[in-house]
């Protein structure tokens, strides 16, 4: 059982550095997409880079975050333009 407890400036600090972490993956994530594209390939190199740039654990969880947001997204594009070509049938 997780406990709770007063917050400690070691562990406000680090929480601090993984936000800041996770917001420069974030930009960096959005400019490796500009450069490579949004679509599968491009989000598997976009999400590669960050993990090779922010090295540890961070960057592997960020990798993978990523990679299930291309994936997710990808299929909420798909299943948007399916559903916008269909005729309605009355």
């Amino acid at each position: 059982m997780e406990k709770v407890g007063v917050p400690t400036f070691s562990g406000i600090k680090e929480n601090a550095i993984s936000y800041a972490l996770g917001a420069g993956g974030g930009l960096l994530y959005s400019i490796s997409t500009s450069i490579f594209g949004t679509g599968l390939i491009g989000g598997l190199l976009a999400a590669c880079v960050v993990g090779a740039t922010i090295k540890g654990v961070r960057g592997e969880m960020l990798s993978t975050m990523l990679g299930f947001m291309t994936i997710v997204g990808g299929m909420g594009a798909s299943q948007a333009s399916s559903a916008s070509t269909q005729r309605a049938v009355i």
